[in-house]
């Protein structure tokens, strides 16, 4: 790296190049894209003075985004991955979910969400046929009021017991996810898997960031909800399970603890709540998560 010293000269010429940058978006119709694009300038330039980047070190951040572009496809996001791990993806929820007393908190989407998942009746099991020992969960939809918000719709997701997504297999395959409806009451409840610590893909570029600066891949075990009804803003959030796999961390800082749920583990041969018969040593477990939403609000509409 080239260490100049920071004249006067010096100084003027760089913050002569950021002015000139900036009075290129002057013109720019849309007052709100006009500022973000000023504020990224100023940042991204205040970012390169203040660490005095070389040009080797900014080739190789260009690598990295190109390696992350080359391994992203349709079953894989590098790019969220690497909003995840950074924070990028948590503060945005921060400040776009600003702290509202009684509303469920939100947490990151993660790469891992897809369209489209089988429609599961209440009671159903999302799981079809991925390996992991059951879960039974059960719990309302309300409004902020505590009226229940009938005909909510769930999309949940997860893992399998070897920590992968159905996405991660080669085929088509579906598994631990689906989509239900609550009911006239704003209850609901389905059999899922329990949720165990699983790495994020990490055999791409962000994999190496994070074992480059000594990060550990692992998230904390999560079940992924998605929460909508009319009226309503959109909830993306996860209950995490309670325990030792939980205070190890999380690779993409999603954990609340507002959303930390105790899974209650039973053995073989307890009555499930629904009377689902289980193999006779099969354990299962039983969460509650009544979850609370917000009501729809304008967009974000400029600074």
């Amino acid at each position: 790296m080239v260490n100049q010293p920071l004249t006067d000269k010096q100084l003027a010429r760089e913050e002569a190049l950021v002015g000139e940058v900036l009075a290129s978006f002057g013109k720019t119709p849309d007052a709100r894209l006009r500022f973000v694009m000023e504020s990224l300038v100023r940042h991204l330039h205040g970012f390169l003075r203040e660490t005095r980047l070389s040009e080797a070190e900014w080739r190789a951040g260009i690598e990295f985004l190109t390696a992350a572009g080359h391994i992203t496809d349709e079953r894989r996001q590098e790019f969220v991955l690497l909003s995840d791990v950074l924070g990028a993806s948590m503060q945005t929820i921060a400040i776009n979910d600003a702290a509202q007393v009684g509303v469920t908190e939100a947490t990151v989407l993660g790469p891992f969400f897809r369209a489209g998942a089988p429609e599961v009746v209440l009671g159903g099991d999302i799981a079809l046929g991925a390996a992991g020992e059951p879960c039974w969960v059960e719990g309302t939809v309300t409004d902020l009021d505590g009226g229940p918000v009938a005909g909510a719709t769930l999309e949940v997701w997860e893992c399998d017991e070897a920590g992968l997504y159905d996405v991660q297999y080669d085929g088509d395959r579906t598994a631990a996810r689906g989509r239900l409806h609550a009911d006239e009451r704003g209850c609901f409840r389905f059999w899922a898997l329990t949720p165990v610590p699983y790495p994020i893909p990490h055999d791409g570029p962000v994999g190496r960031l994070l074992t480059a600066t000594g990060r550990s891949p692992m998230r904390a075990p999560h079940l992924h909800f998605m929460v909508s009804a009319p009226g309503r803003r959109t909830l993306i959030t996860h209950i995490f399970v309670e325990g030792e796999a939980l205070r190890r961390g999380d690779a993409v800082f999603g954990v609340r603890e507002s959303l930390v749920r105790e899974f209650a583990r039973f053995p073989g041969g307890v009555p499930t709540p629904d009377g689902r018969e289980l193999e006779p040593e099969r354990t299962w477990t039983q969460v509650n998560f009544d979850v609370v939403l917000a009501p729809a609000e304008v967009e974000h509409a400029g600074a």
